[in-house]
């Protein structure tokens, strides 16, 4: 049994309505002791006028609207009531406090949301939609958690879960059924090809994914280079104020400096950070490491280099440190500069001219339109199974191979199908539920 839960579905802050959202078994029974009319009989969506009130004392407590949404018909897949009234705090709290006296009982982070998944009406991909589309803070990452809430991502991982459970059916009915001559064989050669047609999806699957989760997330920009290269101007022509300070001086920038910019649909993260250089100075000294952390740290680096002089052995050093990240090198002060390498970015911070780092930040990331039209898995979990599948795969493939029998074979196939299945929720929902659904806000 499903026992009722209550709780503000709204921020707790004073406006024209709150709505007040309670769930569970036995919900119309809690809602109508302290309801001016009866709903236990309700059975069918209804919406009713009537008053809140404390039948003891007789007293009303507010003036509401009762949305009534009978099981399995509602969000939860419950009984559930949705009550709308005025938007004062300590009317919220009286209504709450009454429907708790009357049997209800304070909800959990998600609640909802997993008594939805656990009744059926979404599977976990859906469920975590929910979550991603209240936090979205750009439209593109809003659409594309609108897509995996709709059950178009979901739709994606169907064809993968199918074409494994076919192949594991097939070889389950060989080894339990071997006298049946009729019973198609799975040979090591199809299960090769199986493999291969799979895993050429899967890769797919977290292509998209990637792209997806930077169009919902955004990505860490480091902006490097040695002191007085300009590395603080073009984090404010990027960000478009005066973020950081920016003068002669060099050594000014002596922490990281943090600013975000909606670049087209991405998020950047931009940190600008502390010229690196050896400097006796122990405030600078300390600035410098945590610029060389956030190289560590960044998804992208971009290096700053002074293009009105030449390459000195700070820069070297730089170029040397950032070789092995995702990087774009610029020149700053295009300005000054007389003759160009066409193979080089130049950009001028102090004529905010920075339109060619901004196409080679987008041309890096690796997205394009289509990016933002598909639905795609996007959270680490998501994508960290997908891989989890894919390396099952990859070693079942080795093992038919190498010759193993299909029953050793299949065990990496069912690791690859439950991963499969994980990412849907479909298998430990009860463990599953514990830990996604704690992330979620109260109410939802």
């Amino acid at each position: 049994m499903f026992e009722t839960i209550v709780a503000l579905a709204t921020p707790p802050m004073k406006s024209a309505l709150a709505i007040i959202r309670v769930s569970g078994d036995d919900c119309f029974d809690v809602v109508s002791r302290c309801f001016s009319k009866d709903i236990t009989k309700i059975d069918q969506k209804t919406l009713l006028v009537g008053y809140i009130e404390n039948k003891k004392t007789n007293k009303k407590i507010d003036q509401v609207v009762l949305a009534i949404y009978k099981g399995p018909k509602s969000f939860t897949g419950e009984d559930l009531v949705e009550i709308i009234c005025h938007g004062s705090a300590l009317i919220s709290q009286q209504i709450i406090d009454i429907l708790l006296e009357n049997g209800a009982r304070l909800a959990t982070n998600g609640e909802y949301s997993s008594r939805a998944f656990l009744h059926q009406k979404m599977d976990l991909v859906q469920a975590e939609a929910i979550n991603d589309i209240i936090n979205a803070t750009t439209k593109e990452a809003k659409d594309i958690s609108m897509f995996s809430l709709s059950g178009k991502t979901s739709e994606n991982l169907l064809p993968v879960r199918t074409r494994l459970a076919d192949i594991i059916s097939l070889i389950e009915v060989n080894i339990d059924y071997p006298e049946y001559e009729d019973i198609e064989q799975a040979n090591k050669q199809q299960i090769i090809t199986i493999c291969d047609e799979i895993i050429e999806k899967i890769n797919t699957l977290i292509d998209d994914g990637e792209k997806a989760r930077i169009i919902k997330d955004g990505i860490k920009v480091a902006i490097v280079g040695k002191p007085n290269v300009g590395k603080s101007s073009i984090l404010n022509a990027l960000v478009g104020e005066d973020k950081a300070i920016v003068t002669d001086i060099a050594g000014t920038t002596r922490d990281v400096v943090e600013g975000e910019i909606n670049l087209n649909g991405i998020v950047l993260h931009l940190l600008d950070t502390a010229g690196i250089r050896e400097s006796k100075d122990v405030v600078e000294a300390i600035g410098v490491n945590r610029a060389k952390k956030s190289i560590e740290d960044a998804e992208l680096v971009i290096v700053v280099l002074d293009g009105s002089n030449n390459l000195d052995e700070s820069d070297k050093e730089i170029l040397e440190l950032t070789k092995n990240s995702n990087r774009i090198i610029i020149y700053n002060k295009a300005d000054k500069i007389i003759d160009k390498n066409d193979k080089n970015i130049y950009v001028s911070a102090l004529e905010k001219d920075i339109k060619p780092l901004v196409d080679e930040i987008y041309r890096v990331v690796g997205l394009d339109q289509q990016s933002f039209k598909r639905p795609a898995l996007t959270n680490t979990r998501q994508i960290g199974l997908l891989k989890q599948a894919r390396s099952s795969l990859l070693k079942a493939k080795e093992d038919a191979e190498n010759d193993l029998t299909v029953d050793l074979i299949s065990i990496n196939l069912m690791d690859a199908y439950n991963a499969i299945l994980d990412i849907l929720g479909e298998r430990n929902k009860t463990d599953l539920s514990k830990e996604i659904f704690s992330r979620f806000c109260v109410g939802k």
